[in-house]
């Protein structure tokens, strides 16, 4: 005779090994989770604290970088700036902060208590201010939002911030040079405003304005997007801002606003640019390729238009960077 089997059931198996092993439930360990990751953001807001106690002694933005919640090196530059630049409001905008557990802000949140304004497309960041506790510990608000260069100010406006404030971060990945021009809602002390390196330390250039920019549509690459550092000084010195350096992956310029600029050196932007080495250029398929070398990687995107800010024409990459 055949005897009949049972069905395989994961769900009793997982619940009886819980019952053997003591296993916690998914609350519980979720639960667990969340201290794990709060007890380690303590930690490394203690050490985040050290390094900022030793930004006095540090004698060039060049040697200031070090992370704490920021992507790279952009909490300690930041932190070297604020002891540099007198700061009224210690009030802040960033924009294009994913879900904020990695940004160039939390850290004067967390460490220092600045209140300020934070924006996404997506709504992500309203979550993790929430499960994190800094929406109760602190004066974050936050807005979920597509911001373009249309309505970028009256998007700021809205949510109570004019006029001047400590510090504004755009990171947009893509249209960051029309969004940089665009905003007069607010006029921060410091300025960071992520730049392609890419497209070299001499040339004045951006991608065409689109409002509805996408940076993996527009290229599977990845690699099409933004503004050349000196497109973005020349931008910024129009608004009235010095460019004081750059950090060293390549990925944020920073800027000080002329009447509090005090000793802090201003630089040119062949001073201030750094060769991009982080290898994220990705093949058709999504996936990482791991490929070096500017030309190498100009040349996967060498139709695509750029905007030489000398004469305002429309150009391509190839014509400019590759004959």
């Amino acid at each position: 005779m055949f005897r009949a089997v049972a069905k395989f059931d994961p769900s009793t198996l997982k619940s009886k090994v819980r019952s053997i092993l003591g296993a916690p439930s998914p609350a519980a360990f979720d639960s667990t989770s969340r201290r794990l990751r709060s007890d380690l953001d303590a930690t490394r807001m203690e050490i985040g604290r050290l390094h900022a106690s030793r930004m006095r002694d540090v004698a060039a933005l060049n040697d200031a970088e070090f992370r704490v919640f920021s992507q790279f090196g952009e909490d300690g530059i930041i932190q070297w700036l604020v002891q540099r630049v007198p700061i009224d409001e210690q009030t802040f905008v960033e924009f294009g902060v994913g879900d904020y557990s990695e940004s160039n802000t939390r850290l004067l949140v967390e460490m220092a208590n600045w209140r300020g304004l934070v924006i996404d497309g997506d709504d992500a960041h309203l979550q993790f201010l929430v499960e994190s506790g800094i929406a109760w510990r602190h004066t974050v608000d936050a807005r979920s939002a597509f911001l373009t260069a249309e309505n970028l100010d009256a998007t700021i406006s809205s949510a109570g911030y004019e006029g001047d404030v400590g510090l504004v971060s755009i990171d947009v990945d893509g249209v960051d040079y029309w969004m940089l021009d665009a905003l007069n809602a607010v006029r921060p002390r410091i300025l960071v405003v992520e730049y392609n390196s890419h497209y070299g330390p001499h040339r004045a250039v951006t991608i065409p304005y689109d409002p509805a920019f996408e940076r993996m549509e527009a290229h599977w690459s990845g690699l099409y997007y933004g503004v050349s550092i000196a497109g973005l000084a020349r931008c910024a010195d129009r608004k009235g801002y010095a460019l004081v350096g750059s950090n060293s992956t390549a990925t944020n310029a920073f800027f000080v606003r002329r009447d509090v600029l005090g000793a802090i050196p201003e630089v040119a932007p062949e001073q201030a640019w750094r060769p991009n080495r982080v290898r994220q250029a990705r093949g058709p398929d999504g996936e990482l390729t791991y490929l070096s070398g500017v030309r190498e990687q100009l040349s996967l995107f060498a139709d695509k238009p750029l905007i030489d800010l000398d004469d305002g024409r429309e150009t391509t990459v190839g014509e400019l960077f590759l004959k």
